[in-house]
């Protein structure tokens, strides 16, 4: 099952930093997920401005 969340830079920030503290081998897959998404929306943004 697939949820979607919405969050603030601010936000997702903060959970980046929260999940850099946890072990590397439990969060890296998540912490790539995350960056991928962030991508996608930074992208879709950028081409909806020009």
């Amino acid at each position: 099952m697939m949820i979607t969340l919405e969050l603030t830079l601010a936000e997702t920030n903060l959970l980046l930093e929260a999940l850099g503290t946890q072990p590397y081998a439990q969060v890296y897959e998540l912490i790539g997920k995350i960056h991928q998404q962030a991508e996608k929306s930074a992208a879709a943004l950028d081409g909806a401005a020009e």
